[in-house]
């Protein structure tokens, strides 16, 4: 089993920048892949990006996200980040790490929520205006 927790998040002026945390613990193997989601109240969850748990750590950000968002890891440390820069109000949301089989050959699923088998509690992030 694989346990996440999310750290980071908080109140940010817009214009600013957070860099939120997942700390993982239990095994996570060369299939899995790592991905932040995010959902404001009443809205759909949504795909951030997503990295690969292999040497390679392939990486993949919904089209919305790419250039103020950047997903990263620390091997030593079993931990993922995601930085976001240049906050804006609608980037308000509840901030998940997720972690399932959806690396290698099946990294192109890796948008997709329902293809995560572990979740962190999320981090709240909210952007004032």
């Amino acid at each position: 089993q694989v346990q996440l927790v999310e750290s980071g998040g908080g109140l940010v002026q817009a214009g600013g920048s957070l860099k939120l945390s997942c700390a993982a613990s239990g095994r996570t193997n060369s299939n899995y892949a790592l991905g932040w989601f995010r959902q404001a109240p009443g809205k759909e969850r949504e795909f951030v990006a997503a990295m690969e748990w292999s040497p390679i750590g392939t990486t993949n950000y919904a089209d919305s996200m790419q250039g103020r968002f950047t997903i990263s890891r620390d091997n030593a440390k079993n931990t993922v980040y995601l930085q976001i820069d240049s906050l804006k109000p609608e980037d308000t949301a509840v901030y998940y790490c997720a972690a399932g089989p959806v690396g290698g050959r099946l990294f192109y699923e890796s948008n997709q929520w329902d293809r995560y088998a572990y979740w962190g509690q999320g981090t709240q992030v909210t952007v004032s205006s």
